[in-house]
């Protein structure tokens, strides 16, 4: 048997492949040097850009961009005025800015169970978390894979909801054929190097309602207004303006806009390539014994952001450390997407305990995130395949 390089054997590769990078050509690098060479660096013409080319992409009425995919989540809570004694749902398998949302606008995070099979958040369990506090749910495309959104949108409307998509994994997505940031009450993206597209960091909130947009825009900018109907003064002259409300500063800049434009005109090859590199691990790895692959709605044309691999730890002789461990040896680096957010020691201080959503814990302890990314060659996918099948024969009971 081929001996894993962790117990003294030789690694399926010599250079570390890392599970996540960022991929930039020619066009972009001149793209922000263009704004560089301009006369605005923040501000300036690349925001109006990169916001008409994302509603161009995904078909919804107005976007706004902004400095990170936490600052897109916190202005659409401000946007729907969730506040003190209310409660938002969502899941625990999220980077934790999906949850600390909720805490910045003085609101109690709720969160609700996975789908087992897709990892997704289960429409079930939000149902069953809903109470007469809840005023909001903020349902997170976990990999890519869009969440059960008509189920979802019904239990929301039912209940008289807000829904928020956190979409920070999945622009590039479909849901029944309609584009990922045109469904949802509000959906926010992320540009962060290791997700589909960056603008080195980044996010943007997309609506259809124009009332939200005027008050996500204005929430972008410190509550600061020029516009005319949302002044609560007459104008004393073209200098004016008028805070009426408090904002944060989370513009983005013309910079980062600039290159967001760019990286967005490869969006389609990116999801493309992305989507080769999924079958061929989906080929390599369904049927084999001792791991299982992530399942997915046949609602949901998937831009993919994470692949993540799950160990049947009962046919296997280690935990998932070993074998994350194991991975890295042989040079191949995964992840882990994510630690469930109540299980940070913040939240814990907040009341928080575990055993509360035990399917979403139950994935925790068991999955890791292979490498995946553009530039991903295929001899790099075949070693992330031998790496894991290596592995899985060496620990199989």
């Amino acid at each position: 048997m081929n001996k894993p390089a962790l117990y003294g054997g030789t690694p399926v590769r010599e250079k570390k492949l890392f599970y996540g990078h960022q991929y930039l050509d020619e066009k972009d690098i001149a793209a922000v040097v263009d704004v560089l060479k301009s006369d605005y660096l923040t501000c300036g013409p690349k925001i109006a850009e990169a916001e008409e080319k994302l509603k161009a992409i995904t078909g919804a009425k107005h976007a706004c961009v902004v400095n990170s995919g936490t600052a897109a989540l916190h202005i659409a809570c401000q946007a729907l005025g969730i506040g003190a004694n209310d409660e938002v749902i969502t899941t625990p398998i999220t980077f934790a800015a999906s949850a600390n949302c909720v805490l910045y606008v003085g609101a109690t995070p709720v969160f609700a169970d996975i789908d087992e099979k897709t990892y997704n958040i289960s429409p079930e369990s939000i149902e069953e978390r809903i109470t007469e506090k809840t005023k909001a749910v903020i349902a997170v495309d976990f990999t890519g894979q869009a969440v059960d959104l008509k189920r979802i949108r019904e239990i929301c409307d039912r209940h008289h909801l807000y829904l928020i998509e956190d979409a920070a994994h999945s622009i590039g997505t479909l849901y029944d054929g309609v584009p990922v940031g045109n469904i949802a009450d509000i959906t926010t993206f992320s540009f962060h190097p290791v997700k589909t597209v960056t603008a080195g960091e980044g996010g943007a909130v997309m609506t259809n309602d124009p009332e939200l947009a005027k008050k996500i825009s204005l929430y972008r900018a410190h509550g600061i207004t020029r516009e005319e109907d949302l002044l609560e003064r007459e104008s004393e002259g073209g200098w004016y303006y008028e805070q009426v409300a408090l904002g944060m500063n989370y513009r983005m800049t013309d910079i980062q806009a600039g290159l967001l434009v760019s990286q967005l005109d490869k969006l389609s090859q990116f999801k493309q390539r992305r989507s080769e590199i999924v079958k061929k691990y989906n080929a390599a790895f369904s049927g084999l014994e001792g791991v299982v692959v992530q399942e997915e709605i046949p609602q949901s044309d998937t831009c993919r952001h994470l692949y993540i691999l799950r160990l049947d730890t009962e046919k296997l002789s280690c935990d998932r450390k070993e074998f994350f461990d194991a991975m890295n040896a042989e040079n191949v680096c995964c992840n882990v997407h994510y630690i469930p957010v109540y299980f940070h020691p913040y939240y814990e201080k907040l009341g928080y305990k575990r055993g509360i959503c035990p399917k979403a814990e139950a994935l925790y302890a068991s999955m890791m995130s292979l490498p995946l990314y553009y530039s991903m060659t295929d001899r790099d996918a075949d070693d992330v395949i031998d790496s894991v099948k290596k592995l899985v024969a060496y620990f199989r009971k």
